[in-house]
């Protein structure tokens, strides 16, 4: 399998690009280096994340972004379904975004992979995790949390959250919230996994709705469903402009 890196942006398979290549390097300096750590200089830094992130993904076309632990391991029944969500939007033409890295979001690039879509990861630099996983056909590696976000945000149509930990929730509330303050168009959020979201469905409900916190109609941003054909059929439903939650599935 071959890899061609183009600045931070790494492709393989069908998205590699035969005789484009980035042959740029950056002169090491002989002199003090502190001045590349500075608040203005890091400006361009996360200027320069921004334009490659769009200018990778501006005509990837219609998206999905699934989002679940990394600690999923191969032999679990949260990877299998993983993989079969990649495999299922694939089928419906639609790429999948990932954060690139192990677990479940290896599994949901695995399916999108070999059911002949578009895998993509968005990597984060993290201490404790190394690299995009091997089923990631584009990748993008980012130092800052929030161009990375901002890349899922514009470019995914629904998101898809499996089970996952403290990144997934940010994610999760991140999208809610946005839709929540109509900072973007509303679009599906489905939890897969109703025994694992039951909880935190349950708490919104009987605490943070009960105390007001939030109001009847944020509980309808989103599904839960332990059925990945309904996860997919929601996506294609939002893609086609009939955006709509079946009342029978509204979180309860």
């Amino acid at each position: 399998m071959r890899d061609q890196f183009k600045g931070p942006v790494m492709t393989r398979r069908s998205q590699v690009e035969e005789g484009s290549t980035t042959d740029q390097r950056l002169l090491d300096s002989r002199g003090a280096a502190d001045w590349v750590h500075t608040d203005p200089w890091r400006v361009l830094r996360i200027q320069s994340e921004f334009v490659e992130g769009f200018g990778a993904l501006a005509e990837l076309g219609p998206a999905i972004g699934v989002f679940g632990s990394a600690r999923t391991t191969a032999d679990h029944p949260e990877y299998a379904r993983a993989e079969q969500v990649g495999r299922r939007l694939a089928e419906e033409g639609f790429a999948v975004i990932t954060g690139g890295g192990p677990g479940a979001m290896e599994a949901a690039n695995k399916g999108a992979s070999e059911a002949g879509g578009v895998s993509v990861g968005l990597g984060i630099e993290l201490p404790f995790e190394a690299g995009l996983n091997r089923w990631v056909d584009k990748g993008i590696n980012f130092r800052y949390f929030f161009a990375r976000k901002t890349m899922f945000v514009k470019y995914s149509q629904g998101f898809v959250v499996l089970p996952g930990g403290l990144g997934t929730f940010d994610e999760l509330f991140e999208a809610l919230t946005l839709v929540q303050t109509q900072k973007v168009t509303s679009f599906p959020v489905v939890l897969l996994g109703s025994d694992y979201w039951r909880g935190l469905v349950d708490w919104l409900r009987t605490t943070v709705l009960a105390e007001e916190k939030i109001s009847d109609r944020d509980l309808d941003m989103f599904t839960v469903t332990d059925d990945v054909d309904l996860a997919v059929e929601l996506m294609v439903k939002a893609r086609q402009g009939r955006i709509g939650t079946p009342e029978a599935e509204r979180p309860e």
